[in-house]
């Protein structure tokens, strides 16, 4: 008896134990109140953040834990008025320390607390998460630069909340309705959001009658040209807006911020969008833009709107955002917009396929995450989409998130996908539970068809662990399309039979591409040539000179993938590189005429008619191709090619614009320090917090010889200026040379050099 009794103590006792284990306080953040001061000279930013949770927990809590930048020096902790002891130790991961505060007494669950936290946090080199300059600062979310329970790294995600934010002594941007005054900003948020703010000089564009409550911030002086593409992309917000407007019902009531900024490009919270200068420097609106945009947007009611959380929280945050966005691309710029978007999905996808981890429980520690959370769970969206119908997609969506509303725990992904496997039955649980809680391992398979018994057969084959229900398209030797329908098996053979008298020379295997695949090169039987591989070949092929392969590899690939405008680049580069202007230039046409081009599309069309205007002994034409080249700001090899090409066309039309003295001077200066070597010297003709490994790098070096000779200057703004340079250096005894881009701010009215954009000395 005594045995039995001992026994059965131990087989309750981890049942106990979890019990207690799970009697634990969970804290969950319901406010934000942070005040932050301009550091001036100082390069600190001195901040006071009051955060106030609330105990989600099965137990009581007696102490709260924060976790801050671990560079943060905490002055002080209050809670209800009273000091608080806390002990700060170092986060194992993620750059971030942990804050334990004794609470007075401990907090019942669902029961609120607060605690307010005085800090000071050092910067002591800017970058696109944390900069402080004369010019401007910023601070955004991963930088954690504010106190919070969680952090964007924990499984469950970052701590999304209203928040009030005031920025004293500075015009800065945040989200949020706006209520600054006396010199300081300050901002309320109403939704679920992370605190931010940029700070700068801007100018304003206001959003017209149908597009009330989009503004666009640009750095004040910028050109009528910038302006005009502010007033496409508020066009374009406010079409996205009204599009989730009408896909969910109502439209949260938050004003939609566009801001450009040098750093921190493509961060948005709860309508409030960080865009590259060259969204606005562009004459066109391009995929990558519409994209952020789009998924912005979308994010003002997922996750703004209707707090996303939980494990998992990834694919609804971004990868619902993104396949949402795809759908606003389809609608505005058309289905070949949208399948060229889906494409480069997949292509990005591909490089990570083989070693991603299952989706749901991914996090921002593994290397594979956004491109994992953002393009596959786009595609598992989209396979639900399809499995149930756009309709029941729509309407199980929209109850999701009108329910995330009210929820005291906000919207999951557990949630929403048992709401739509209720929609789909057993078959789309099997199907969700291998997409998401599985390793990607679906591969399709297409053999070459075969006449057998009157009719043709494709042999199919499925690698991956879940059955799957596609579509088989197949080609005659006529160019008539025909289409079966096939279920294959998990790990198992299929095959699909076309009732045709012509000849089939094709077929491929889910043409759509709805699965999500590790592999998507043996789709189709005969095989097309792999985008990724045949683009890094084709390049290649290309930079070694070896024109006629690379135009034949390039040809190729656009039969059977006729979006990929990366090719279509290569080709037209080739064509032109063979003397085959005419060709060249048609195809640098089609690529400039795309409905929604890529960067890297608007930049090497405008390149490539600029070399043949400049052929035809066009050089201000050419020159102005190029300055559009430039301002398209696409990848580093164009943007410098376009720079080299605009100076040698400006040079032959005698268009070259004239130099300020002031700023031939400042180089005379910067060289005088530079050839010296010392700290003294060079430290201030340099942005505070700028620059810093170059600054390093020239102190104590003293060259023998440092000679910059300006080429060229443009004005990017009021403040600004860019200057293409040659320069000339010899260092110990070895002569080096070659040119670079230096860009050059105007702070307590006198220039200095804020960036180093491109160094090609060799």
């Amino acid at each position: 008896m005594r045995f039995i009794y001992f026994l059965l103590c131990i087989i309750l006792l981890p049942i106990n134990t979890r019990a207690q284990e799970e009697a634990r306080a969970a804290w969950q953040v319901t406010n934000f109140d942070i005040t932050a001061n301009n550091p001036g000279a100082e390069r600190a930013l001195n901040a006071r953040a009051t955060v106030s949770v609330r105990n989600v927990g099965l137990g009581s809590g007696a102490t709260l834990t924060l976790r801050l930048n671990s560079k943060a020096e905490v002055k002080s902790v209050t809670v209800g008025g009273s000091s608080a002891s806390f002990k700060s130790l170092p986060e194992p991961r993620g750059g971030a320390q942990r804050i334990t505060i004794t609470l007075p007494s401990a907090v019942p669950a669902n029961q609120t607390a607060a605690a307010t936290i005085e800090y000071r946090l050092p910067v002591e080199e800017n970058s696109g998460l944390a900069a402080i300059s004369p010019i401007a600062f910023q601070f955004l979310p991963l930088t954690l630069w504010y106190p919070s329970p969680n952090t964007s790294f924990a499984v469950r995600g970052a701590d999304y909340a209203p928040f009030r934010l005031t920025i004293n002594g500075a015009t800065a941007i945040s989200s949020g309705t706006e209520k600054s005054a006396s010199g300081n900003s300050v901002f309320e948020q109403s939704l679920y959001a992370l605190p931010f703010f940029v700070t700068g000089s801007w100018d304003q564009v206001e959003g017209g009658a149908n597009a009330k409550g989009i503004t666009a911030y640009l750095p004040k002086g910028v050109g009528a040209d910038a302006h005009k593409q502010a007033e496409a992309l508020i066009s374009l917000t406010n079409d996205a807006r009204s599009f989730f407007g009408n896909l969910f019902g109502g439209t949260p009531d938050v004003p939609l911020r566009l801001v450009s900024v040098t750093r921190g490009g493509g961060f948005d919270s709860a309508g409030t969008i960080l865009l590259g200068e060259g969204s606005f420097g562009r004459k066109k609106i391009d995929s990558v833009t519409a994209l952020a945009i789009g998924e912005a947007i979308a994010r003002v009611w997922i996750g703004a709107g209707s707090p996303v959380r939980g494990e998992g929280h990834g694919v609804v945050r971004e990868g619902l955002a993104r396949f949402l966005a795809s759908l606003f691309i389809e609608k505005e710029f058309g289905a070949e917009a949208a399948e060229a978007e889906r494409a480069r999905q997949r292509l990005a996808y591909s490089s990570i396929a083989k070693r991603d981890g299952p989706l749901s429980r991914t996090t921002p520690l593994d290397n594979t995450y956004f491109n994992s959370v953002a393009n596959k769970g786009a595609m598992v969206w989209r396979l639900i989409d399809h499995v149930v119908g756009r309709d029941a997609f729509v309407a199980t969506l929209r109850a999701s998130l009108a329910g995330a509303k009210t929820a005291p725990d906000g919207l999951f992904l557990a949630g929403l996908r048992s709401a739509f496997i209720n929609r789909g039955g057993a078959s789309l649980k099997a199907l969700l539970d291998q997409q998401l809680d599985q390793p990607t391992d679906t591969d399709l398979m297409a053999g070459l068809p075969h006449l057998e018994g009157g009719q043709w057969i494709a042999a199919l084959r499925n690698l991956g662990s879940t059955a799957v229900t596609v579509d088989v398209a197949a080609m005659t030797d006529a160019g008539q399309e025909v289409n079966a329908s096939a279920t294959i098996e998990a790990h198992d053979f299929g095959q699909a039979a076309f009732r045709n008298a012509s000849r089939i020379v094709r077929a491929e295997v889910d043409p759509e591409k709805f699965y999500p695949q590790v592999d998507y090169s043996n789709d189709a039987a005969p095989r097309t040539p792999e985008v990724a591989s045949s683009l890094a070949e084709a390049t290649r092929l290309f930079g070694a000179q070896e024109y006629a392969k690379a135009e034949s590899l390039a040809r190729e690939l656009l039969a059977s993938s006729p979006r990929t405008q990366e090719a279509r680049i290569i080709l037209a580069r080739t064509l032109l590189a063979e003397n085959k202007t005419d060709e060249a230039e048609r195809e640098f046409k089609q690529l400039a005429g795309e409905r929604l081009p890529i960067p890297a599309a608007l930049a090497w069309s405008n390149i490539g008619l600029g070399e043949i205007a400049l052929k035809r002994g066009q050089g201000a034409e050419a020159a102005r191709n190029f300055t559009d080249a430039v301002r398209a700001d696409a990848e580093y090899a164009s943007t410098l090619t376009a720079r080299a090409e605009r100076i040698r066309a400006e040079a032959a039309a005698n268009v070259s614009p004239a130099v300020d003295e002031s700023l031939r001077r400042f180089i005379n200066q910067l060289d005088g320090a530079l050839r010296s070597g010392r700290q003294s010297e060079i430290a201030p003709l340099v942005v505070s917090g700028e620059l810093a490994k170059f600054v390093r790098g020239a102190v104590g070096t003293q060259p023998e010889a440092w000679q910059t000779r300006v080429l060229r200057s443009e004005q990017i703004d009021a403040n600004r200026v860019a200057l293409d340079v040659a320069l000339n250096t010899k260092q110990l005894g070895a002569e080096h040379s070659g040119t670079a881009v230096f860009i050059l701010a105007r702070a307590g009215g006198a220039w200095k050099l804020n960036a180093i954009e491109f160094f090609e000395v060799k």
